[in-house]
């Protein structure tokens, strides 16, 4: 799949407008999506709002600094944050790692090792999310129950008629736990169950499991399609898990 087909959703809270137009500048051709805030309180809000891959986060900002707001994005959202800042003291990195940051770049780098960094932290939280859900078998988002060992799904406690395709769709969402999948992410995860999918047709797939849901794509109570980048599995009423 080719970047223009999925782009990587990111988040750019810093104050220095000049600095997050060239990070968007370098990021946008290699398949990231850049969105910016140039306050604490409005990178905050954007962040517990929005659903990002990772969020590259400044310390010394108007309004709330950015360690005010990792503290407070860490009681709600465990998506990957690499912080960015002017100071190079050794305690202000402490600090920020101590809170919940994923790394620490200081405002000298290079656009590679901005790129090698955030790429970094992706991985460990892809990886750290698979481990953690490796030994559970049962979820449960809004109505939605999935037993894996029975191959059981319900949806406020009636069982769903689902092939296996879907039931390894659905799954693949729920232990998203609310991240949003790229088509790509969902290819490659049930092809690993030995299925046979490939580009568009996880499209047909995904609408066939919202018939069984009856989830409406224009007005979704379940599963949320992302513009250009995937879908993502919403809890009861439309709200994010």
């Amino acid at each position: 799949m080719s970047d223009a087909e999925y782009v990587r959703p990111l988040l750019v809270v810093d104050d220095d407008r000049k600095l997050c137009g060239l990070i968007r500048e370098y990021l946008d051709p290699l398949g990231y999506r850049v969105s910016m805030r140039h306050t604490g309180p409005e990178g905050l809000q954007a962040a517990l709002e929005g659903s990002y891959e990772a969020i590259i986060l400044d310390v010394m900002m108007p309004g709330m600094d950015g360690l005010e707001v990792l503290r407070e994005l860490r009681k709600k959202s465990t998506v990957p944050v690499l912080m960015l800042t002017a100071m190079g003291e050794e305690s202000d990195r402490i600090a920020g790692l101590e809170m919940g940051a994923d790394d620490y770049l200081p405002k000298t780098f290079s656009t590679r090792e901005l790129l090698a960094r955030l790429r970094a932290v992706m991985r460990r939280s892809r990886r750290e999310e698979v481990k953690s859900n490796e030994s559970l078998d049962e979820f449960s988002i809004g109505d939605l129950r999935l037993e894996e060992g029975s191959h059981l799904a319900t949806k406020g406690g009636e069982v769903l008629d689902l092939t296996a395709l879907e039931f390894a769709i659905l799954g693949s969402l729920m232990r998203a736990g609310g991240r949003v999948k790229s088509r790509e992410e969902l290819i490659e995860e049930v092809s690993k169950r030995k299925f046979d999918v490939f580009d568009r047709s996880i499209d047909v797939h995904i609408s066939a499991l919202r018939r069984k849901l009856g989830d409406d794509a224009k007005d979704p109570k379940y599963i949320r399609t992302i513009r250009a980048v995937g879908y993502q599995l919403i809890g009861k009423e439309g709200e994010q898990v």
